[in-house]
């Protein structure tokens, strides 16, 4: 679980929009204020469907940097608050851990993960980016779906320009693509 956060450091409904401020707050540059528990539990759980959120163990970055575990989850998904909020299921959690190792993943069925507060911004090309460059196609992407397939030759007839508006696939060609799926109108490049 601890290499699933720095995974994400890589790369609104509602009741949901306060906390998406208070979120956006908490990791921009300007100094916040530091989220309680409870309000880490709120925001984590916001990032996906209400339905599967409620089931789902929420984990956090402990002050040593170790994942601490928040709430335990009865239904297999896990959801974070920081630095970016998202749920995800057991694909997407195993997906993690091979990204961080640098190994291949073993995806056995669809795995599906919800950033419905956005990201922060990744490389469309390199899964392992930290920052913009001049050729690397950095995307910041609005409330999206991510979703994995355990046969890569689906995603060859998908798109990988994210400007179209529709899904497209991220990292295409290498081990760690998938399908990138906005709920939303895609914000203009940055």
């Amino acid at each position: 679980m601890k290499s699933l956060l720095l995974m994400v450091t890589v790369v609104a409904f509602g009741a949901g929009l306060p906390l998406l401020a208070q979120h956006e707050e908490h990791i921009g540059a300007a100094p916040a204020k530091k989220m309680t528990n409870a309000e880490k539990i709120r925001v984590a759980t916001s990032a996906g469907p209400a339905d599967i959120a409620k089931g789902a163990t929420i984990m956090d970055m402990g002050a040593d940097g170790k994942m601490v575990e928040l709430r335990k989850g009865t239904n297999g998904w896990m959801c974070m608050a920081q630095p970016e909020a998202m749920c995800l299921d057991k694909q997407w959690q195993n997906w993690a851990d091979a990204w961080m190792s640098k190994k291949d993943p073993k995806i056995t069925g669809t795995g599906v993960a919800y950033m419905l507060h956005g990201d922060e911004g990744a490389s469309n090309t390199d899964p392992f980016a930290t920052g913009k460059t001049a050729t690397n196609n950095w995307v910041v992407s609005g409330p999206h779906i991510m979703v994995l397939t355990s046969d890569p030759k689906q995603l060859d007839a998908l798109p990988t320009d994210w400007r179209n508006g529709g899904p497209w696939v991220m990292w295409k060609g290498t081990k760690y693509a998938h399908i990138m799926v906005p709920t939303t109108a895609m914000p203009a490049s940055k």
